[in-house]
């Protein structure tokens, strides 16, 4: 009951808020809700800079990128860890260009550490979707795309959880994915489909460790953000 009330007042402040005819058209607004909680050390945190740098100068995402009617999309970071701890939030990014892509790959290989502490997949994905409103940005799609290596720790105090995230998401609209690294969990792909996956077209997908995050988040960024895959789930 009480999540359904919330999706409800969830509901009416969206419509109420809605798009400004002022907005800039995108096809996407993306957010990359990344895990830097205690079990991510520094090394691996390096690996996942390199793999979204990676990953957005590849060819085969730009062309992702440029493959819907208004050829570009928007893209935010939101950094998370412990429930009760604050969430590190970047600028949006509008992505039109290769040019575009390779600015933001250069930003996030030189992104630095922010929250630490338990896993708070919950609170990271609620502060996503929040990054979403009143962006100045107007799209059909809006995603927050979860990568951790971990399932949600109890947190110490009041906090969003996983199920009132979720219920927000569906309110909104939005879609959440999930990629899963097995690394320290072998099934913890199972545990993201059951809890954090959300929304029309969601799905999980999974890295063995942090060097194969590369590989993983190239093939994710390109089924979330690819136009003609994305027209067959409406």
């Amino acid at each position: 009951m009480i999540l359904r009330i919330i999706a409800l007042l969830a509901a009416l402040l969206i419509a109420a808020a809605g798009a400004s005819a002022e907005d800039q058209a995108v096809d996407l607004e993306l957010v990359l809700a990344i895990d830097a909680s205690g079990s991510v050390d520094s090394v691996e945190w390096a690996l996942q800079m390199e793999g979204y740098a990676t990953a957005f100068r590849d060819d085969r995402v730009k062309a992702a990128i440029a493959s819907g009617p208004n050829g570009r999309i928007g893209v935010a970071v939101v950094v998370w860890a412990d429930a009760t701890v604050p969430k590190w939030e970047s600028e949006w990014f509008v992505l039109a260009t290769p040019a575009d892509s390779e600015r933001f790959a250069a930003f996030m290989g030189g992104l630095g550490r922010g929250a630490v502490g338990g896993t708070g997949i919950g609170a990271g994905i609620a502060a996503a979707i929040r990054k979403l409103e009143r962006n100045g940005l107007a799209a059909p799609r809006q995603v927050v795309d979860v990568s951790g290596d971990g399932r949600e720790t109890p947190p110490r105090e009041t906090a969003v959880l996983i199920p009132l995230a979720n219920a927000m998401a569906r309110a909104r609209g939005v879609t959440v994915n999930g990629l899963a690294i097995l690394n320290e969990d072998p099934e913890l792909d199972i545990w993201y489909r059951d809890n954090v996956m959300s929304g029309r077209g969601a799905f999980v997908m999974t890295a063995d460790d942090y060097v194969d995050f590369a590989d993983a988040i190239i093939l994710k960024l390109i089924r979330e953000i690819e136009h003609e895959q994305r027209l067959s789930l409406r």
